[in-house]
């Protein structure tokens, strides 16, 4: 904001009416003295560059503008367009910057960078650092910790003046929409006018320098500044016209779109308006006529109007004729009136409002945020209260703050004093900054991404989100996953493809069997793109390519809507949506086609109806299946916020159903038989089930929402098996598992088999979905043990690279390494619930060839087939009490192998951790040239546990090593099991070798088939 110079010394009332000469605060405390006459150069020209003239109009000026953005701010009725009071603040900063750097220049021949530079620092910055501090502070302790880390990045671009660039990249981001406001958004004004200033006055230095010997310095040196900022006017300008056509907030919020307004008030400063003295009426005329426009502009505009754009000309320009009309002719002292809007803006109140102005600004937009983020949203007459409240700390800051500072002799005697009270400003903020948002990052953890492929299995079907393992522990506290910080970014990985608002075509976007001729073609807005995870798997199963079709908040029917990101009519969309129909009705046909669109665009029904019908005939023509995935629930507010401040309490950030959850007008059409060939699924019953008033925002400790509208990603995989029923019901999918049948009958020798697996298929495929599924990343979700808690290097994938079938009834795991950087596989059984009957054996067992791979090149591999127990993936915590059996471990390429038991506790206990109860190496010459069977049998009736090689036991751990209940905790409960290749970590390394150079990649583990059987006890 352009609070440059204090006010003039008040009149006594003795005093001539007209104002006394005054220096700018900003400037020295006494006005450099005048040239003698013969030395006034260019004084024909422009203000005076003799003296400074304190203006009391341009004061009160200053109070209307700030009244505009606060009653625009309070939401006052009759408002809406009180945000061009900072367009008024920017030309009056330009005015009286200029002048005072001209002035500068014509009377001393140079500008003072350091002092100018002073000048500013100790005029704005302390107020605003007390304000930052105080935020900083009040943040901590007045909003939830995933907003207060938002807070404190804010903080830290507000100090350093650059808050403009990060509100622009955050408002431009449409996947970042969907966020509480910014206690500090206001400073976005305050950075661009520093970033003026860092730029204007060292131009106008370089100027001086071009017409340092010029004979007439005062005509040079506005001549060139004046030509300079025509241009910089008309560029800018032009820009501002251009941004807000393409991108509003860039447009609204940078610099260099707002450069011709600050210009507009330097022309003012250069120009010689003096010499054009007019009649008294017309300078009445003028005056008024700007004073009308500004209010005209606060009530007629509003956030619908493009802006800034021609319509930023309309209260630009009425702020100069204001300016204009009381700039003082030569000779005159006061041009004021008694019937000029200078008179009554010169008052003593507009004046007292205008000395408050700067600090006012700086405080009340936090004092209305934070109370609406302690208290909630608030009306107009709460935010009016709240507004008047700030009067409080203003006052204070300017009383105890600003001005001491301002009108020390200390402080303003050297210009490198001033500079130091500067930086103190910027810094202490920064700190308070980094310590509060240091810490808030510690105490809610990273924000890696979520390992999707740990998750726990989705329900089907049935009222719970999460299947239901017999026998395992039903999650019930511990942390949500993801967890908040994690959840603001647990977007789709579709690489992009949800194409951004500025762009008119969707890229080819393939995944999965890209050769495939089969595609599902996944289509919508960002509602649909929530999907693509699951639509992905669902492909890959079957073999399928998916094809993502999305574009960010672009409505799948055909209605005309705006961007918010764009700030205008959304022609892009339309674009889009034609080209992408088009794409699809003259390619080749789709097996399945799934749509889905936010269902809010319009309250108009027939409009929709209409609007839908235009999109879906070309669809239709396709000869696809066509599914409708109908609108999930939109909280409305930030859930991950919410939710980081309430971790433990589920009900907390419940939001209102009917709100949420609208009827969906094209879901009901399909469901009465008006859609033809169009079918519609919802997974709405799981999310928002029963019939209550509320939504839940976790479920089975889920956190189901990224931000105030979409789902996590985490969500969207565990609806994955949902879906896939839902999709199969309806006649859309294929089934790729056969119909349940009932269970297998014990054999002759009395075991039933449970699971086996030859892996049959072609080279170069993947196991079966339905058996098994991918541990990806380094860590399980939330990432509770880095480096799978052992020290691994490897990145676990699901690329066919690391885990395919041979295409001769194998399994292989390869471990890779590209650019130095280890790649690997891991897979674990989709079921959990394998667990020995009572009294009676589990049996696991697999035929195994170890990578063929020895010496230094086979340092730090580590193949392992080994079990969980089931309850580790409610929240993938409790290792080793949950139970671990390592039925089989080679390191290091050594023609050993051995088995090994963990549990209990992590340092001792029964199991003797963390080494375990392990049976030391075991020879075997053969086992990485040749395949050699691998069993374990868990004997709840025997009391023990036997591990087989060959069919041989070469292990036991019984019952009496340990107490009943870690025995039980053990072995007696549903486990999944684990096949993995590690490199490096600390098993190989005990064992004396850990990966390196020599490592040699490319040594698969081979796998020719995995039973699981049991037998009852008796």
């Amino acid at each position: 904001m352009p609070f440059l110079l204090a006010p003039g010394p008040r009149r006594k009332r003795s005093a001539p009416a007209s104002p006394p000469t005054s220096p700018p605060a900003s400037a020295p405390a006494s006005a450099p003295p005048a040239a003698p006459p013969a030395a006034r150069s260019g004084g024909e020209s422009g203000p005076s560059p003799h003296r400074s003239t304190f203006r009391p109009d341009i004061e009160g000026l200053r109070a209307v503008a700030v009244l505009c953005v606060l009653a625009f701010h309070a939401e006052i009725p009759g408002t809406a367009g009180g945000f061009i009071g900072v367009d008024v603040f920017f030309v009056i900063s330009g005015y009286l910057i200029t002048g005072l750097l001209v002035r500068e220049a014509i009377s001393t021949g140079r500008i003072r960078l350091g002092d100018f530079f002073s000048r500013r620092a100790r005029r704005l910055l302390p107020s605003a650092a007390v304000v930052l501090a105080a935020v900083a502070v009040a943040g901590a302790w007045l909003t939830v910790p995933l907003r207060r880390t938002d807070l404190e990045y804010d903080v830290l671009a507000a100090a350093l003046s650059v808050a403009n660039w990060r509100f622009v990249s955050q408002q431009t981001d449409y996947l970042a929409a969907g966020h509480d406001q910014s206690p500090l958004l206001h400073f976005w004004s305050l950075a661009v006018e520093e970033q003026f200033y860092l730029f204007w006055a060292p131009l106008l230095a370089v100027a001086v320098l071009c017409t340092a010997r010029a004979l007439r310095r005062g005509r040079a040196v506005r001549a060139v500044v004046a030509l300079v900022t025509g241009v910089l006017v008309l560029g800018s300008f032009a820009l501002s016209l251009y941004w807000t056509e393409h991108s509003v907030s860039l447009a609204y919020l940078g610099t260099p779109s707002r450069v011709w307004q600050f210009g507009v008030g330097a022309l003012l400063a250069l120009l010689p308006w003096h010499l054009l003295r007019g009649p008294r009426p017309l300078r009445l005329l003028c005056g008024w006529g700007g004073a009308v426009a500004i209010g005209w502009c606060v009530v007629a505009y509003d956030a619908s109007t493009p802006y800034p754009g021609y319509a930023a000309l309309v209260p630009t320009l009425a702020t100069a004729a204001v300016i204009l009309a009381a700039i003082p002719g030569r000779g005159e002292r006061n041009v004021q009136g008694a019937y000029g809007v200078g008179r009554l803006l010169a008052g003593r109140g507009p004046r007292a409002v205008g000395r408050l102005s700067y600090n006012l600004y700086l405080w009340h937009w936090p004092v209305i945020v934070l109370a609406e983020a302690r208290l909630g949203t608030l009306g107009w007459p709460a935010k009016t209260a709240l507004t008047l409240a700030a009067v409080l700390p203003a006052l204070a800051t300017m009383r105890w703050v600003e001005q001491p500072l301002r009108r020390s002799r200390t402080v303003s005697e050297l210009p490198r004093r001033g500079l130091s009270v500067g930086i103190s400003a910027i810094v202490l903020p920064v700190v308070l900054a980094l310590v509060v948002g240091t810490a808030t990052l510690h105490m809610m953890g990273p924000a890696t991404p979520v390992d999707v492929k740990g998750l726990p299995p989705g329900a089907a079907s049935g009222p719970s989100l999460l299947a239901r393992v017999p026998g395992a522990p039903v999650a019930d506290g511990g942390p949500v996953v993801p967890s908040p910080a994690q959840a603001r970014k647990d977007f789709p990985p579709d690489q992009g493809c949800q194409v951004a608002p500025e762009v008119t075509r969707s890229p080819q976007c393939l995944f999965g069997a890209v050769d495939s001729p089969d595609r599902i073609v996944l289509l919508g807005d960002s509602h649909a793109g929530q999907w693509f995870s699951p639509m992905l798997a669902l492909a890959s199963q079957r073999g399928w390519a998916l094809q993502e079709l999305v574009k960010q908040g672009c409505p799948l029917p055909q209605l005309a809507v705006d961007s918010p990101q764009l700030g205008r009519a959304y022609r892009e969309c339309d674009t889009w949506r034609a080209d992408t129909l088009d794409r699809l009705r003259t390619g080749p046909r789709p097996r399945l086609i799934v749509i889905a669109s936010l269902n809010r665009y319009t309250e108009d029904r027939q409009l929709l109806t209409a609007a839908w019908e235009r999109t879906l005939k070309p669809l239709r023509e396709t000869g696809a299946p066509i599914v409708y995935i109908e609108g999930t629930p939109v909280p409305g507010t930030d859930i991950p916020a919410c939710v980081s401040g309430s971790p433990d309490d589920d009900a907390a950030c419940a939001f209102d159903r009917a709100d949420a959850v609208p009827a969906d007008p094209l879901a009901r059409r399909i469901a009465a038989g008006k859609v033809p060939g169009v079918r519609s699924i919802s997974v709405n019953p799981v999310l928002c089930p029963g019939d209550g008033p509320t939504c839940p925002a976790v479920r089975d400790r889920v956190l189901l929402y990224r931000d105030d509208a979409h789902l996590t990603n985490v969500a969207a995989v565990v609806l994955t098996p949902r879906l896939e029923r839902l999709l199969t019901d309806a006649g859309a999918l294929p089934a790729t598992t056969p119909e349940p049948s009932t269970p297998a009958a014990p054999g002759a020798d009395g075991w039933t088999e449970l699971l086996r697996d030859d892996f049959d298929g072609p080279a170069g495929s993947r196991p079966s979905p339905a058996n098994w599924q991918y541990d990806i990343g380094t860590c399980y979700p939330g990432c509770p043990a880095p480096q799978w808690g052992t020290g691994e290097i490897e990145t676990m994938t699901d690329s066919t690279d690391n885990v395919r079938l041979d295409g001769k009834g194998a399994l292989e795991i390869v471990p890779t390494r590209r650019g130095g950087e280890w790649s690997s596989g891991r897979i674990e059984t989709v079921r959990s619930d394998f667990a020995p009957p009572p009294g009676g054996v589990l049996r696991i067992e697999a035929s195994i060839a170890l990578p063929d791979v020895t010496g230094p090149e086979a340092a730090g591999y580590w193949p392992a087939f080994w079990t969980l127990g089931a309850s580790l993936r409610d929240g993938y915590t409790g290792w080793p009490g949950v139970g671990e059996l390592d039925i089989m471990e080679s390191v290091n390429g050594r023609d050993t192998v051995f088995g090994t038991m963990h549990c209990g506790v992590l340092d001792g206990g029964p199991c003797e951790e963390p080494v375990g109860l392990t049976s030391g190496p075991q020879p075997c010459a053969t086992c990485r040239t040749e395949f050699h069977s691998y069993a374990v049998e868990v004997d709840l009736g025997a009391g023990e546990v036997r591990w087989y090689l060959d069919g041989r036991v070469y292990h036991r751990v019984s019952a009496d090593r340990m107490d009943a209940g870690t025995w039980k905790r053990t072995v007696d409960h549903g486990v999944f099991l684990i096949l993995n290749v590690a490199i490096g970590g600390k098993l190989p390394e005990a064992d004396g070798a850990t990966a390196g150079p020599e490592t040699e990649p490319g040594h698969p583990m081979r796998v020719d088939r995995v039973t699981v059987s049991v037998k009852d006890g008796g």
